[in-house]
């Protein structure tokens, strides 16, 4: 089971402010930049996000109906900035990978530990 949407809701009270200006520059996070699907207004989320190629693969820490995970499917797309970049990212999907494949190594006992074997995976969209 992933994260208790109680503890989401904290999270977006008071960490998340202030997380969301480091997890762009610390490796294995980022921010989620996407619009909200009623309100229209820009939301930025931080995430477990890792690269590999082509693909970019968003941990679903807070499970895979959460918020802004319906909103980037809805707007089928999104940016991410990690690591001081930002991707432009295409056809958002679920993935179920209990077996956490699309992640390194080291990040899957962390992710099994809080249960999440959900990831939303996107296409870098060319500049």
């Amino acid at each position: 089971m992933p994260i208790p949407t109680r503890v989401g809701r904290f999270n977006r009270a008071l960490p998340n402010r202030a997380i969301v200006h480091v997890a762009p520059y610390v490796p294995g996070f980022g921010v989620v930049t996407h619009r909200g699907r009623r309100s229209g207004r820009t939301y930025r989320t931080p995430v477990a996000v890792f690269r590999e190629g082509d693909q970019v693969t968003l941990a679903l820490v807070y499970g895979a109906e959460a918020d802004w995970v319906r909103n980037v499917l809805a707007a089928g797309e999104a940016t991410v900035t990690t690591r001081g970049r930002t991707i432009s990212v295409a056809a958002p999907r679920k993935v179920h990978d209990p077996q956490r494949r699309r992640v390194p190594r080291a990040v899957r006992p962390a992710l099994r530990a809080l249960g999440v074997d959900d990831f939303l995976v996107g296409d870098v969209a060319p500049r």
